[in-house]
Formats: structure tokens, C-alpha cells, sequence
């Protein structure tokens, strides 16, 4: 192929209307997440997962409906917190770090996934880290049971 002015005016063309676009793609892990469509907290969570380089799409969902994916999918009911997510075989309940979701991915151990019950203060997408609330991450065992997976202090 012969290198025309008219083919690299066209080449670069064709880059610079792709550039702009260059950092939407994200190629980060791929995480499911269902929640209230109105929740704040749940939306901070996902920003942050997305600017950790996460793939996050979401599904609304309510109430009893909610509830009973958390159920029906191992979740122990003191384990509950506001949002949901799946990921590569796991559920990820509530304000769980970006860095633990990475560890889990890596170690993979046998379980349900990671928790973190309530919306302890200073987790993320739920206020300041520096004015957190010491909390667990819990793992989720297949038949229910739990344990630390990662304690925070409080800051």
C-alpha cells in the first residue's frame, strides 16, 4: 500500500475522532449490581468501583424483591446491607472496598462472597474514609457461616 497524503489525512482523522473516547472503555473486572434506583450511597459505591477500573452495569430493583435475590442467593439475612452485586461466581454485598473485591478475585476462596452488613460510616460511598467507623468485611461460607476477611479500624 502506498502511504497518499489523502490516506493520512484520513488516518489521522479517523484517530483524532477516536481519541476523546479512548478512556470510556473500562477492561476492569465485570460487576452486576442491583439496587434501588433512588439510592445515593449505592451510587457512590459504584463510582467508586468504576473509577477503581471496575465494569459496572445495574439492575433496579425493590423492596421484597431485593430481599429475596440477597436470600435466594446465600446471602444470611444478618449479613443484609443496601445493594448487591455479582461477580465472577460471588456476591458482593453492601459497601465492600474495591481492593477486598480484588483480593477474593485473586484468592478465590470456596464461599457465597464478601459482606459488609449495614452501611457502617466511612465505608465506601458512605461518607469520609478519614472519619470511618471501623468495620468487617466478612466472607460468606456456602453453608452460612462467616468470617473476617478484612477488619477496618475506625480512622
Amino acid at each position: 500500500m502506498t502511504l497518499t497524503r489523502r490516506t493520512m489525512m484520513f488516518s489521522f482523522a479517523g484517530f483524532s475522532a477516536a481519541v476523546p473516547f479512548a478512556g470510556m472503555a473500562q477492561d476492569g473486572p465485570e460487576i452486576h449490581v442491583l439496587k434501588d434506583p433512588n439510592c445515593g450511597c449505592c451510587t457512590s459505591w459504584i463510582e467508586i468501583l468504576r473509577d477503581d477500573g471496575f465494569t459496572v452495569t445495574t439492575e433496579p430493583s425493590f423492596g421484597t424483591a431485593l430481599i429475596r435475590h440477597k436470600l435466594d442467593n446465600g446471602i444470611p439475612q444478618n449479613m443484609v446491607s443496601c445493594h448487591t452485586g455479582e461477580i465472577e461466581g460471588y456476591m458482593i454485598e453492601g459497601h465492600v472496598p474495591a481492593a477486598d473485591i480484588r483480593r477474593l478475585l485473586v484468592e478465590r476462596p470456596d464461599g457465597v462472597g464478601l459482606a459488609v452488613p449495614g452501611m457502617p460510616y466511612g465505608s465506601p460511598g458512605m461518607g469520609p474514609e478519614d472519619e470511618r467507623e471501623g468495620y468487617d468485611v466478612f466472607l460468606i461460607r456456602e453453608n452460612g457461616t462467616t468470617e473476617v476477611f478484612t477488619r477496618y479500624e475506625a480512622a
